[in-house]
């Protein structure tokens, strides 16, 4: 019994050294991965896709300036033709 123990210990003891280096192998190539103005740029062109498609608020079109400062908007319809 004890010879189990002692060997459930010794492998439990193994196990977290290498899962402790896999873990900090698998960090270091993140940051690297992320690090990098390629990637960066990449990463932020998704977040603002993605920040696009879900934003609440209407783009807004401006359809006339009464005065200086004081303009008529309204929400911009996807539907519209913007020839017209």
């Amino acid at each position: 019994m004890i010879g189990y123990v002692v060997v459930m210990g010794v492998g439990y003891v193994m196990g977290t050294k290498a899962g402790r280096r896999r873990y900090e192998q698998i960090v270091g190539t993140y940051h690297a991965v992320t690090s990098s103005p390629v990637a960066k740029a990449l990463i932020d062109k998704g977040r603002r896709s993605i920040a696009d498609r879900i934003h609440p608020d209407p783009t807004m079109v401006t359809l006339t300036e009464l005065e200086e400062g004081i303009t008529v908007v309204r929400p911009e319809d996807p539907d519209d033709d913007p020839q017209r």
